[in-house]
């Protein structure tokens, strides 16, 4: 125990910056099994089908409805609505953003499709956040254009929404990868700008 103990507040310390001391503290302890409790349970809630996608309108200054942005929740059984600033940032960390990012991307094409099909709906474009880890991986744009075709979905009804940080972090690599998707009439907006 005593180890562990050790363990933990130099991880604590490390994660404070150089030069800095933590004492082990039972709240450290306990925020550690937190975390690993909700890391657990966020491995199984896509195969779980636990989550889920919102809609939330985006509209012009008149009113109009111009399409909506894809919006992920997580159901938990047991815990309720999970914020998605307590799993996303998770997701990130533990890598398991690429899965969960993958489903969204997919998901959200077959929903574009369906609203092809109405007409009330058919105009309308759907916005997907795309992690910077996502947006990285070497199979990205191949993902995209899969996800598009069989959905059915029309591509320039898709909108990536990307951070800044994504298109700073390798700007010749995301130039690329953006005139291949844009090629294949996908759109892009920056999402956090400044």
């Amino acid at each position: 125990d005593l180890l562990k103990h050790a363990d933990v507040a130099m991880y604590q310390a490390k994660s404070a910056g150089r030069n800095a001391i933590h004492f082990f503290f039972p709240a450290m302890q306990a925020t550690l099994d937190a975390r690993a409790a909700l890391e657990d349970d966020l491995r199984r809630a896509l195969s779980l089908g636990q989550l889920d996608l919102h809609f939330q309108a985006q509209v012009y200054s008149s009113g109009d409805v111009l399409g909506a942005e894809a919006l992920l929740r997580w159901n938990h059984p047991e815990r309720g609505q999970v914020s998605p600033a307590d799993f996303i940032p998770l997701a990130e960390e533990t890598g398991l953003i690429l899965p969960i990012g993958h489903w969204v991307l997919e998901t959200a094409c077959h929903r574009l499709n369906l609203w092809q099909q109405d007409v009330a709906t058919a105009g309308l474009h759907l916005a997907v956040n795309v992690s910077a880890r996502q947006f990285r991986q070497p199979d990205f744009v191949d993902r995209v254009r899969t996800a598009l075709i069989r959905s059915g979905a029309n591509p320039a009804r898709l909108k990536l929404e990307l951070t800044e940080s994504v298109v700073l972090d390798d700007i010749a690599g995301t130039i690329d990868k953006m005139n291949e998707l844009k090629a294949f009439g996908v759109a892009f907006s920056m999402d956090d700008f400044g």
